[in-house]
Formats: C-alpha cells, structure tokens, sequence
C-alpha cells in the first residue's frame, strides 16, 4: 500500500498564447476548474497505475473541497484521513501556453495544516510506502520520515516545489525523485555541488546512500542506485499541456516499485506516464491508466544500464 501524505488543490486552468513577461497582462479566453496538488495527483497517479493507495492531508469547508476530492473519490482512493480545515482548500493559479509550458502560482490554504500525526501508526509497517513531496510544511515531512523508518516503512520523497532536505533525513530516504533544478538544489545542500542535473544526482546518491531519480524533460530520466546507473528515453510525443507531467511520473513509478518492480520497471513505467500526462490539458485528467501505460512500454527503448 503507498500512503501519500501531501496536498490538495483545485488547479484554475487559464490557457495563453504565451506566458506573461515580469509585470505584464496577457488575455486567455477563459478558464476551468480541475483537481491538483502535488500529494493528490501523486495519489492519483500511483492508483490509476494499480495501487493501493489513501490520501492523507486537508481540504476546506468550502465547496472547492468536492472538486480536490473528485477525481480520488472515482478512483478509489481512501480519503478518511483527510481532515476537514477552517481555512479554504488549496487553489492553483496555472496559466498554460499553446507550447505546454506553464507558470504556476500556488495559495497554500488549508495545505499549510497538513500534519503528521494524521498519519496513525498502524498504517506505518515494511509493507507500507510513504510518498511525500514538499506542499506541506516541510516539519511535518521530516517528522513523518523520521516516524516512517523508525518503524521500517518504505519511504519516496519527490522535491516538489524545490527546497532545502535536512541532510539526515535524505539519509533516510529510500528513493529520492528530483528534476534538473532540484537536483541541483540538493546537490548543493549537501556540498556537493555538480555542473549538471545528472551529476548532481549521481552525487547526492552516493554521499546519502540512497538511490535517486532525476527527470530530464524531453531526454528521460536517469536513476542513480549502488554503484549503477539507469537511463531511461522519453517517449517521442507532441506535449499539449505539461502540468502534471511529473506527478504522474513519480506516481507510475512508486505503484511499480510498490508492486514488487526493480529500478528499470520504475523508470519505464514514470517515463510513458510523465509522457502520456502531456498529452490532456490539466493535472488529474491527464494522469494516465495502467493499460495506457501497458500499451506503450513497448514503444520505449530498451533501458540502458551501466
């Protein structure tokens, strides 16, 4: 079972012709309402890849909430820990260009009383995967990795939004996934500052032991485990909208590793599902099946390990 601990948005959709410069207003033609939050989409993700999967965080009282809970509620997510906050539930504010790129700003809401302890103990066994990004405060990650392998869960971190891991805690990490910014970003707080996203990485892996994974957009992904190293394509598509295309990367990843999958497995399963998420606009309503993602590992290229 992956439990996610993490945030709950509703993503306001506004598609540009190109994204604003620093002061400027730029025009869409209109906008839509989806679910988002890096914690749910995750969630979502890892469920639509097949498996087991309950959401842990907050949303508000406010009818956004029915909205942030849809798309779980269809999947068969296990939402009865996620509590119910005064503040409002999470809201997205993404602008998307006709090239996919997207600039994203985020009002944190009830997110910002995610806790722990709403995680109970009988949930954290061997048996368990904790999945965590970075929406939440991120004191409330650290004592819920530090919780998590006190009693040998498994535990995925994803440095989503970027920010500073206390050194320790990557030590705890089981698997570590990052982009090219992030990668960098924890490189450097280690001291181990790399001119590269996959340097980087590589080097974080062998100072914290831990094995990590590295987006690369268009070129694939890298994974950094004991002495080897994982290289994974990119399926060849044309992106529509972007957004979601790392969640649904880690959460096909973790439902692979969480099924008994190796490395390899987890990176051909996040690299076709990062992909297919850029093919629909949004975040949740591009996260794609385990079928869809069975149909088109054969269209990647073998996985180099070296």
């Amino acid at each position: 079972m992956i439990v996610v601990f993490g945030s709950l948005n509703v993503d306001l959709l506004i598609p540009v012709d190109r994204l604003p410069n620093h002061g400027e207003t730029v025009i869409g033609p209109g906008y839509s309402f989806a679910a988002g939050g890096k914690g749910a989409n995750q969630a979502l993700a890892a469920a639509r890849a097949g498996a087991q999967v309950r959401m842990v965080g907050r949303v508000g009282t406010d009818d956004l909430s029915a909205i942030a809970l849809n798309d779980l509620n269809l999947q068969d997510v296990d939402l009865s820990l996620v509590a119910k906050d005064e503040k409002p539930t999470g809201l997205a504010a993404i602008c998307v260009e006709k090239g996919g790129e997207n600039i994203i700003v985020v009002a944190a809401g009830a997110n910002s009383n995610a806790r722990a302890d709403q995680v109970p103990e009988h949930l954290l066994t061997p048996e368990t995967m904790v999945l965590l990004q970075m929406e939440v405060p991120l004191e409330e990650n650290w004592t819920l990795v530090r919780r998590a392998k006190a009693r040998g869960s498994r535990v995925m971190l994803n440095v989503a939004p970027a920010a500073a891991v206390p050194t320790d805690i990557v030590r705890m990490l089981d698997w570590l996934i990052v982009n090219e910014t992030e990668a960098m970003l924890v490189a450097d707080s280690l001291g181990r500052h790399r001119d590269n996203p996959r340097a980087a990485a590589a080097a974080v892996a062998e100072a914290a032991q831990t094995t990590v994974i590295v987006t690369l957009g268009g070129e694939g992904a890298s994974g950094f485990s004991g002495h080897k190293i994982y290289d994974v394509a990119a399926l060849l598509i044309t992106p529509v909208d972007t957004v979601g295309a790392g969640d649904a990367f880690v959460g096909a990843f973790a439902a692979a590793i969480d099924s008994g999958g190796d490395i390899s497995r987890g990176l051909a399963y996040g690299s076709v599902a990062g992909a297919l998420a850029c093919l629909i606009p949004g975040a949740q309503p591009s996260l794609p099946m385990k079928a869809a993602i069975d149909r088109r590992l054969k269209d990647l290229p073998p996985i180099k390990v070296h």
